[in-house]
């Protein structure tokens, strides 16, 4: 496996465990502590994940917000004190299906490169 195609795939799995950790609505996240930790952990992660992916496969995919992921990471980690509850549910609501269709296609395409299939 790639590099890159590690790194994608992980980013896959934060965004699947965020999704298992949320499957309850808004309601229920907002007042389960323990999967606001879960969350954040996981969005940490995915972002620290998304920076280690190759500048020319970031380059030939201008339409994942890159540097947006990478603010939000530095969020995550020196502001945790500021995170608001409802920007993280908006961004699990919103954000991660995005990037997670985005992820999936350049997950493919790597995989194709590297003549790997994709599960």
């Amino acid at each position: 496996m790639t590099r890159d195609l590690l790194y994608v795939t992980h980013v896959l799995e934060c965004i699947a465990r965020i999704a298992r950790y949320t499957a309850g609505g808004r309601e229920r996240f907002v007042a389960d502590e323990m999967a606001q930790d879960a969350v954040v952990r996981n969005l940490q992660v995915l972002a620290e994940s998304t920076q280690k992916i190759g500048a020319e496969t970031k380059a030939a995919h201008s339409e994942v917000e890159w540097r947006s992921i990478a603010g939000f990471r530095n969020v995550l980690v020196h502001n945790y004190l500021g995170l608001d509850v409802g920007e993280v549910w908006s961004i699990v609501e919103t954000d991660l299906p995005r990037l997670g269709a985005q992820m999936r296609a350049i997950r493919e395409e790597l995989a194709g490169e590297s003549g790997q299939g994709v599960d």
